[in-house]
């Protein structure tokens, strides 16, 4: 059965505030929701990171012992600006994967994730470190990256103007290459984002220079292509201030994978990002959740059908669109947290 999990950085807000700490947190995921499987960013959980001390180590795995909860997914950045008298080239960026997959060896981590920029050459250096303690190494493939390539058309704007697609493919050619299963995929439940969450069209037209340009993308983004779109909202608003970035976020009108995609990766997965931006209540369901920009229902049933045992480990990010309100106006991540796992919960038939 599909197992739930919980990336702690759902909890940014409540840890900036001091309102929770990871402590705080991890009780939470065993008490209210009932599970165990934990995902943290390691630079915003572990104390002077990358070079913890051992009493930090002692007392993470003393916690986890206490609340009987599973280290699934440690998240790395691979920051090759941390010596800032120059970029760090690859063998030193290996040197630096390395590093951090020996502190997830020792905090119990199975895995280790990578962002989907990393080099495929960094991670095959890093390979040997992996297998030595037992901690797999995932390629996140996270939006706008697909699955499965269904065109060659490339996009003169946005994010899909600059992103490899084959990245799914390098990480199957690296695995069948080797043939060590210590490295494999961690995708991103925002490639079945099917539209733009209404928190992120309500940030950006709050802070737009034309509200109205924002109404314009929105209104017309399934009438052009992205690229059409930026031009045309250029010439109609010349001196607003939307960036590419920003009118990306609210173009969005379809998947850039289909749910039916997930199939051909299981054998790869070794944990999932359960992203998420807002849990509404279903109308005429009281107490069933859904984000309806996320298609969950239809990728849940392939992980399903396929045998899928692996953890979905939530990541709310629907506060970042919310922070500009004020602190009176932001949601409860909690609560947020607390409805996706009802969610997971009937969709994976618990």
């Amino acid at each position: 059965m599909i197992k739930r999990g919980v990336s702690l950085y759902s909890y940014q807000q409540e840890q900036f505030f001091e309102k929770m700490m990871w402590k705080d947190m991890v009780a939470n995921v065993r008490g209210q929701l009932g599970t165990d499987g934990i995902e943290i960013i390691m630079d915003s959980i572990v104390p002077s990171y990358p070079f913890p001390s051992e009493e930090f180590i002692f007392d993470w795995n003393n916690t986890l012992a206490r609340y009987d909860m599973k280290a699934v997914t440690a998240d790395v950045f691979l920051d090759v600006h941390q010596f800032r008298d120059h970029v760090m080239n690859h063998k030193e960026a290996a040197w630096r994967l390395k590093n951090d997959i020996i502190i997830a060896a020792k905090m119990g981590f199975e895995n280790v994730r990578t962002l989907s920029s990393v080099p495929i050459d960094v991670i095959e250096m890093a390979l040997d470190t992996a297998e030595k303690y037992n901690v797999r190494i995932g390629k996140e493939i996270h939006f706008p990256i697909p699955i499965k390539q269904r065109t060659q058309k490339k996009n003169k704007y946005g994010m899909s103007a600059v992103r490899d697609f084959r990245l799914v493919e390098q990480i199957i050619d690296l695995r069948e290459k080797t043939g060590s299963p210590y490295v494999g995929l961690v995708p991103d439940f925002g490639i079945f984002q099917k539209r733009a969450s209404q928190v992120t069209i309500d940030y950006e037209r709050r802070n737009a220079k034309y509200p109205e340009e924002v109404d314009f993308i929105v209104e017309n983004r399934e009438n052009y292509s992205f690229d059409d779109l930026v031009e045309l909202a250029r010439e109609k608003y010349p001196d607003g201030e939307m960036t590419v970035t920003s009118m990306e976020r609210i173009a969005l009108h379809e998947p850039v994978a289909q749910p039916e995609d997930i199939k051909a990766i299981i054998p790869y997965i070794l944990s999932i990002h359960g992203k998420f931006y807002d849990m509404t209540e279903i109308p005429g369901n009281p107490g069933c959740y859904e984000d309806v920009c996320i298609d969950y229902e239809n990728p849940v049933r392939y992980l399903k059908e396929c045998h899928y045992e692996g953890y979905i480990n939530s990541e709310y990010e629907g506060q970042r669109d919310q922070q500009d309100r004020g602190y009176a106006f932001l949601p409860d991540e909690v609560e947020q947290v607390r409805r996706h796992h009802e969610m997971l919960k009937r969709l994976i038939g618990e």
